[in-house]
């Protein structure tokens, strides 16, 4: 009986544990940088990141607010200057685009960006170098870089701006791409004023070539985390030959391209160290998302804030700023010792002349009409009005005279 009980009992016993639920498993370690190093950047080794980004990768907070003020303020600036000029009146209605009246360009002979006239230009703060170096207007260095020398030169340069900028300042902020805009265009100003001649000149691109530099300086610190990388070095310079184009044509300053682009190209390296990143798997079905406040961006922080090269690049952007603020100061003119140099501002064509030199012309008035001939070379010209101001009298002398 004794041993019946007891088979029972293990027979029950048996039971028990035959039902009882099984251990539970150990959860899974947390994702730290010590198990990243195997997975995750293995499957970097795999997944890139496109540099321009789908709209799955691009980072979706964030407005773009800063670049779109610079636009508004460039456009307001332009219309301002297109009023000043006034073609319809100042010229005697010798202008393109007549329907426009007050706001009609000067002739394509005189400008072929389709802009205001010189002399327009030199009162809305162009740089020059009887008014820069005799005058003495430094103010003019503020006013440099916020006008453009026409309408063609305003829509290039915007587009340019909306199409870099905007993929900038949503990758890493307003107040970074801000001060790179601005520093790259006073920057680029100072550079101007040491090749400034006697043409007026505006540099509105130099702020776009500061974030053409800042652009190229992000791709190559990032270079291999981005998978398209040879198409963005071609849109670079795509939108850089572009803008240089348009520089060679009358009034619009190359040497504050350059400038611009040396000190955003510097400044990309000192404060666009951290590129905002999101790894998307391509498969539906296994679909994950690293953001930029997961691992990932901490991860590549450490491995591309390169504290050596940061402060290298700050060094050498506090040195070209202070020097170029200390030799336009100083009145320093680098032009008259390179000649070639004016070719890089300005190449010559039938439509348009880059002479870089004092003008004068002999002004004689009889029935109604006005005679300019140039000193020169003896060419002259008969206007059927009187009434004019001399500094129209000088943009005309200085077309007679090339």
């Amino acid at each position: 009986m004794a041993e019946e009980d007891t088979n029972s009992n293990s027979k029950f016993q048996t039971h028990i544990e035959i039902k009882a639920p099984p251990p539970p498993p150990p959860p899974p370690p947390p994702f730290t940088f010590d198990s990243a190093d195997t997975t995750t950047f293995q499957l970097q080794d795999q997944i890139k990141f496109s540099f321009f980004g789908s709209r799955s990768q691009r980072r979706r907070s964030g407005d773009t607010w800063i670049i779109s003020v610079f636009v508004i303020l460039h456009v307001v600036a332009f219309f301002a200057t297109m009023f000043v000029n006034d073609c319809w009146n100042n010229s005697h209605q010798d202008c393109a685009f007549k329907l426009l009246g007050r706001l009609s360009f000067q002739p394509l002979s005189e400008n072929p960006l389709l802009g205001p006239s010189a002399s327009t230009l030199g009162k809305m703060g162009a740089l020059q170098h009887s008014f820069l170096t005799e005058y003495h207007q430094t103010w003019r260095l503020f006013t440099f870089p916020c006008l453009h020398a026409g309408a063609i030169h305003l829509v290039i340069n915007l587009c340019s701006v909306v199409l870099i900028g905007v993929f900038l300042e949503k990758e890493f902020g307003q107040l970074r791409i801000g001060l790179v805009y601005i520093l790259s265009a006073f920057v680029g100003t100072l550079v101007a004023a040491l090749f400034v001649r006697n043409i007026p000149a505006v540099g509105a691109s130099g702020a776009l070539y500061g974030l053409l530099g800042a652009m190229l300086s992000v791709l190559i610190r990032n270079w291999k985390i981005y998978s398209n990388k040879f198409s963005a070095v071609a849109s670079i310079f795509f939108v850089t030959m572009i803008n240089f184009v348009l520089g060679l044509l009358p009034y619009v300053d190359n040497f504050s391209n350059i400038g611009g682009f040396i000190s955003g190209f510097l400044l990309g390296f000192v404060l666009l160290f951290s590129p905002q990143l999101r790894l998307v798997a391509q498969n539906k079905g296994d679909l994950f998302e690293y953001g930029v406040k997961d691992s990932i961006k901490l991860k590549l922080k450490q491995k591309l804030d390169r504290p050596v090269l940061r402060s290298i690049s700050l060094l050498l952007f506090g040195l070209i700023l202070a020097g170029c603020i200390v030799a336009v100061l100083q009145g320093v003119n680098i032009s008259p010792y390179c000649k070639w140099c004016q070719y890089v501002d300005c190449v010559p064509f039938k439509w348009w002349s880059c002479i870089d030199k004092a003008t004068s012309c002999e002004t004689m008035v009889s029935n109604e009409q006005l005679t300019l001939t140039c000193l020169s070379d003896g060419n002259f010209r008969v206007f059927p009005f009187t009434n004019i101001s001399q500094a129209r009298i000088e943009d005309l002398c200085s077309l007679i005279c090339s």
